[in-house]
């Protein structure tokens, strides 16, 4: 079994913000990026967690993220904006722009927030949640480095491309929705990898598309998309909408999120704010079907683990590989990665 070691949300938060400053991150991006990784951890998301810290660090020293990227905020309309990561990291880019698109999303009733030139952008359910609490309905979609093969091919052409949706509910906390359209998100799969642990049959397949069990040859492979043909037709979707709308590279063409040579990832992210008609009884309605939902039989609230994931990490803190953990205080030591 991994050893772990539980720490508080906030203790978590400043020693991933001191490790990027560490490996040479200005402190307000790595502030940002601490942020977004334990709100990832904490809701069970392990894959954009501190399982991402070495990687990110790693190639802050390489030179492949910019980690003191200007991020540059351009209106394309009155309801859309085009926000440049400057091939930084994704979660500066991302909260600038929220700043500037909710409010144009209040006013006009929807914002569209097209980002390009970006990296790796964790659980995009922290993201559409901003919107969601900011009493939007929010959607989210991003490309990746190529790991799904077109329905019937044998080679990697899209990303994992995952998609999420959040809306706010008269009396409760938003309902938060957010998949891989891979069966499971990629960064699962490098955790495990990480980890020295097997990963499930179904997952993912390897290089001569045979299933397989090893993160490795699952890595050297492709990740099995969701829904077979109905997946793939999905992540070329959100491939369109996440590269050729906002100026990113396709998938194909990403540079990977793990290893700190190559070419940047430059990949894209695509936001959408949408303000309820206030004529209609928005939240109650959405309050009334997910009580219709939630009382029904063996059927179970999507988000619902997630919430309770959430709630006990801030009661009781969370529990992180100790391997993450000595990497993490190495580097806030001025240590290198590995």
């Amino acid at each position: 079994m991994t050893a772990v070691e539980r720490l508080s949300l906030h203790d978590a938060q400043s020693l991933i913000r001191d490790a990027l400053i560490g490996a040479g991150t200005p402190e307000p991006a790595a502030l940002s990026v601490a942020a977004a990784l334990v709100a990832a951890q904490a809701e069970g998301q392990v894959g954009h967690g501190f399982s991402r810290l070495g990687d990110y660090a790693a190639q802050v020293q390489s030179g492949k993220i910019r980690a003191d990227a200007a991020v540059t905020v351009t209106p394309t309309g009155a309801a859309a904006l085009h926000v440049d990561a400057g091939c930084g990291f994704a979660f500066p880019a991302l909260d600038a722009a929220l700043a500037a698109g909710l409010p144009r999303a209040q006013d006009a009733g929807i914002c569209i927030m097209a980002v390009g030139n970006s990296h790796h952008c964790g659980a995009l359910s922290v993201q559409v949640e901003k919107i969601a609490q900011a009493g939007l309905i929010g959607l989210m979609m991003a490309n990746s480095p190529r790991a799904i093969a077109p329905w019937g091919a044998a080679e990697a052409l899209y990303g994992t491309n995952p998609i999420a949706f959040a809306t706010p509910q008269a009396g409760g906390e938003p309902l938060v929705i957010d998949l891989s359209l891979s069966r499971v998100a990629r960064g699962k799969v490098m955790n495990a990898h990480k980890s020295g642990k097997s990963i499930p049959e179904g997952w993912a397949l390897d290089a001569r598309g045979n299933p397989t069990t090893d993160p490795a040859a699952a890595l050297a492979g492709t990740m099995v998309p969701i829904g077979e043909a109905k997946g793939t037709a999905l992540a070329l979707m959100v491939e369109l909408l996440t590269t050729a709308f906002t100026g990113s590279a396709f998938s194909k063409d990403a540079g990977s999120f793990f290893t700190s040579d190559g070419p940047e990832p430059r990949v894209g992210q695509t936001l959408i704010a949408i303000r309820p008609n206030g004529a209609t009884g928005y939240p109650a309605r959405v309050h009334d079907l997910l009580e219709t939902l939630a009382a029904m039989p063996g059927a179970r609230l999507p988000g619902a683990r997630r919430r309770a994931a959430i709630a006990r990490a801030r009661a009781e803190g969370i529990d992180v590989p100790v391997i993450y953990l000595e990497q993490a205080r190495a580097l806030a030591h001025g240590g290198a990665t590995a």
